[in-house]
């Protein structure tokens, strides 16, 4: 992927930055998420996920808000994001 200049991003660094992360409502699923977000933010609040169930109870959406540093630092979090095996959707 090209390199961006900072002057042409329209995030400016550092900044607070909302993921949405959706996955099954299952055991673990919450604290797998926060080890995630405190790989690459180590200020990362648990207690400041928001979560909303699906109306089946069958799937969870958590918006996780973490210090964005770099685009490179956003980049590798969606990357670890997208793959991590108990995630659906990272928007």
């Amino acid at each position: 992927m090209p390199e961006i200049p900072p002057e042409q991003s329209l995030i400016e660094y550092p900044s607070r930055f909302p993921i949405k992360v959706m996955g099954a409502h299952v055991e673990g699923f919450v604290e797998a998420i926060t080890m995630v977000a405190l790989q690459f933010d180590p200020e990362f609040d648990a207690a400041t996920i928001e979560h909303r169930p699906s109306k089946g109870g069958n799937y969870l959406g958590l918006t996780i808000t973490v210090t964005a540093t770099s685009r490179e630092q956003l980049d590798e979090l969606y990357r670890t994001l997208t793959t991590h095996p108990m995630v659906k959707v990272v928007l």
